[in-house]
């Protein structure tokens, strides 16, 4: 795809501004996101998690201590509104919003376009990034993630940063860290455009605007159960140390899908590279959401969304420039993506997703709207399919193992469990003894015979009582209360 440098087209069709252009977006966004809307399951754990976590939220439980995960606090109590504006615990309302914040998304990042390069810049730059969010693979680009929701936040700071609006672009950038710590990598662009209007002072304010709501959300939530879940205590997670070929495997694969994806959109930015003084406040963006994905060396699809906004917004600066050609090559390229990840999204099943239909039948047969359970395992979609409270605040097994995705076996054990987890389950579990126990660890390293003390605890008041779908489940002795 070649391009011929010209002058940036500045032409207005009615299509490329106004309700005509977000009513543009909103049908792309649909149809980048149909199979979230027509599928009816959990798409992936973190889905699972989410739910669960506003479920107990909703039932009056606290972040950070009823229920725990190393995120900050929006998407959770973003979920929970969600559950409690609806009645309905059902995923597909906050789909729903999630494709909301696509639309939005979209808009913002064609308002930065259209400021540079026109109105056509503004409705290819926003094609692009629809087209980007749906480029992934089912588990990655269909559920509603933490990504979704901090990347219109993202574009929101980047969108004040771009007008000279220090203070709200700072904010936008520190309510977008509340939805998932990596959005604070948006904080080189900004430092780059606040220091270039007014070097020390413009830095000073940034900072202050974007530290002042993070520290009002720790005085809400707790400052040390707040700074250790979302900061300080993510050191192991972070930690890649035996697991370096897992990452490289899994970086490659998930690079390739996203490029595949948009191969209309990477040539165009390779193009337009010569020209990067023009907008290095994009490229300092686009390197900021790369050390974002990066982060922790776990190369999730869905952490590939933080990458669409300036992948989008230099790939339409390039187009701006180039013949109609290069216009009509983009556009076919970008709608055979659409095809191939929407056809992927209806007819592939979740890999990362254990099946629960049937284990969850089995927990309502043999336990109560009111009774308790606990998941040994990386199984959170048992609780919000079955509707039942998880017992302790640790919604997987993993923050008592050390075991997550993206990782090898070989750092799982008592050693690399977060630090105090193990006093705080002894405590839920005296606390709230659950009525039934799932085992989801057979054949895993961190299998129940691994962890000697729950083991003791497991055999002493529960017995077996099913095996579904390779899950043990255990149920509570009538002599053990």
């Amino acid at each position: 795809m070649q391009t011929v440098d010209v002058e940036p087209p500045r032409q207005t069709t009615r299509w490329m501004s106004g309700w005509r252009l977000a009513l543009v977006f909103l049908l792309l966004a649909v149809v980048t996101h149909l199979p979230s809307l027509v599928r009816t399951e959990a798409l992936n754990p973190d889905e699972a998690f989410l739910a669960t976590q506003a479920q107990v939220i909703n039932d009056g439980g606290h972040l950070y201590r009823d229920v725990v995960d190393r995120k900050p606090p929006i998407v959770p109590y973003l979920y929970a509104a969600v559950f409690k504006v609806t009645g309905s615990d059902d995923l597909i309302w906050i789909r729903v919003v999630a494709i909301g914040t696509y639309v939005a998304s979209a808009l913002l990042i064609a308002a930065i376009a259209r400021r540079r390069w026109g109105d056509a810049a503004g409705l290819a730059a926003g094609i692009f990034y629809l087209v980007a969010s749906g480029g992934l693979v089912l588990e990655d680009s269909q559920p509603a993630n933490f990504e979704v929701f901090m990347t219109p936040l993202i574009c929101a700071a980047m969108y004040f940063g771009d007008r000279d609006r220090t203070q709200p672009s700072g904010v936008f950038a520190a309510l977008a860290t509340l939805a998932k710590q990596t959005a604070a990598t948006t904080m080189l662009p900004l430092a780059w455009m606040s220091w270039r209007r007014e070097r020390v002072r413009g830095l000073v304010r940034l900072g202050i605007a974007f530290v002042v709501p993070i520290g009002v959300a720790a005085l809400l939530f707790g400052w040390g159960d707040f700074m250790f879940w979302v900061f300080t205590g993510t050191g192991g997670y972070l930690d890649a140390s035996g697991s370096w070929g897992v990452a490289a495997n899994r970086g490659l694969a998930s690079t390739a899908i996203f490029l595949g994806a948009n191969v209309a959109a990477l040539v165009l930015v390779i193009v337009g590279a010569r020209r990067w003084r023009e907008d290095i406040d994009l490229w300092l963006w686009l390197i900021g959401a790369l050390i974002g994905v990066a982060a922790g060396f776990r190369f999730f699809g869905h952490y590939y969304l933080q990458l669409g906004p300036p992948f989008a917004l230099l790939a339409a600066g390039t187009l701006a420039r180039a013949d109609r050609r290069v216009w009509i090559g983009a556009g076919v390229l970008s709608a055979l993506s659409v095809i191939v990840f929407v056809t992927l999204g209806f007819t592939a099943h979740p890999i990362l997703l254990h099946p629960y239909d049937q284990i969850a039948a089995a927990i309502d047969e043999r336990t109560g709207p009111g009774d308790r359970i606990f998941v040994w395992g990386q199984f959170p979609q048992a609780y919000w399919a079955s509707d039942r409270r998880p017992a302790t605040r640790f919604l997987t097994a993993g923050f008592l193992t050390g075991s997550s995705g993206g990782r090898s076996s070989e750092r799982v054990g008592l050693q690399y469990a977060v630090p105090g987890a193990w006093d705080d389950f002894r405590a839920d579990l005296a606390a709230h003894p659950p009525r039934l126990i799932m085992d989801v660890s057979l054949g895993t390293a961190y299998s129940i015979d691994r962890f000697p003390e729950f083991e003791a605890y497991l055999h002493a008041n529960y017995e077996p009582v099913a095996l579904v779908d390779g899950v043990i489940l255990y149920q509570r002795r009538a002599s053990s209360g």
